[in-house]
């Protein structure tokens, strides 16, 4: 049995899930996920890449009941690394109109820095990246010249790919929806320490 340390890009993950299925497979259990794909390795690490959200308290509330059942159900194994997002001001070259934008910042950083440690540290076998931005393939070639032997595996998310980590990782392949419905959080997550429940968003049915 190998040792695996997971890296999922949040941000990538979750517009990839939206534009299968909308928003029936956000309420995810990214260590349960990560047993189906690895289904003979043992989990030991999982990091969960993303940033709070802004101006919308709706969302943002959404955001921080998830991330509270994720480390409820998962304790010891599920960490959480947020990055920021920055507002930007856009404006329409055509009429003129404009609005603010939001750029989500620092995941790509705190991914590339996150399997440098692992490769680094020699603790696991294998790094399962959950991401098809091609902005992490100098940390892969990164991690892979300070580890040879480490194994790192990209997981591309629904309707995401990258042609690069492809070709510099050939063992790249996409998540299944089963694998998503599969791997659904419960209903209801109670924290074994503190007893308190967090409810999945009816939004989010």
């Amino acid at each position: 049995m190998g040792r695996t340390a997971v890296l999922v890009d949040g941000f990538n993950l979750y517009h990839g899930m939206k534009r299968q299925r909308g928003r029936r497979y956000l309420w995810l259990d990214h260590v349960e996920l990560a047993s189906r794909l690895r289904p003979r390795d043992q989990i030991v690490d999982v990091r969960y890449f993303t940033a709070p959200v802004l101006d919308d308290a709706a969302a943002a509330g959404r955001q921080e009941t998830y991330l509270k059942a994720l480390r409820a159900q998962n304790h010891g194994v599920m960490k959480i690394v947020e990055g920021r997002y920055q507002r930007k001001r856009l404006r329409c070259r055509a009429c003129g109109a404009g609005w603010i934008g939001y750029e989500e910042k620092e995941t790509d950083v705190n991914i590339a820095v996150a399997l440098m440690e692992i490769a680094a540290a020699g603790s696991v076998d294998t790094v399962l990246i959950v991401s098809a931005d091609s902005d992490l393939c100098p940390a892969v070639r990164s991690a892979r010249g300070v580890n040879q032997e480490l194994t790192m595996v990209p997981a591309f998310p629904p309707h995401r790919r990258s042609g690069e980590l492809s070709t510099l990782l050939p063992s790249a392949f996409t998540i299944s929806e089963t694998k998503l419905r599969q791997s659904q959080l419960p209903s209801v997550v109670k924290d074994p320490v503190s007893g308190v429940k967090y409810m999945r968003p009816a939004y989010w049915q």
